[in-house]
């Protein structure tokens, strides 16, 4: 049977569709080891702790019309697939925590951006 997997996405700030050219989103679970001291010799568990959400971004940087990706704040993220049936994934109170940019011969002008955000749904 053929399978369909998940292809290239689109990612919208606050609505407004970007030029994305690559999106790394990351989830810190916020577990912690807990060590003891017993006679085996090794951990025996781990606590909950606070899960910690990153996304690195690489955007083409257009002539005009470029988001103020230093100035974001509160801002609500979403990828969706470009296939039909894919979900959609957002990640709210999103904030800029870098923001860099690249130029080379070979390519277009590059931004790179790290956000932070606060929780992340499923829709």
């Amino acid at each position: 049977m053929l399978e369909e997997y998940a292809g290239a996405i689109v990612l919208e700030v606050d609505g407004q569709e970007v030029e994305v050219i690559d999106l790394s989103p990351t989830t810190k679970t916020g577990r912690k080891l807990v060590k003891t001291m017993n006679k085996t010799g090794r951990a025996k568990g781990f606590a909950e702790g606070v899960a910690e959400y990153d996304l690195a971004a690489t955007v083409a940087i257009p002539l005009t019309g470029d988001l103020d990706w230093e100035g974001i704040k509160g801002a609500k993220l979403t990828i969706y697939p470009l296939s039909a049936g894919g979900k959609r994934e957002s990640w709210l109170d999103c904030f800029t925590t870098e923001v860099g940019e690249k130029y080379s011969v070979d390519n277009e002008a590059r931004r790179d951006i790290k956000l932070s955000a606060l929780r992340k749904v499923k829709e």
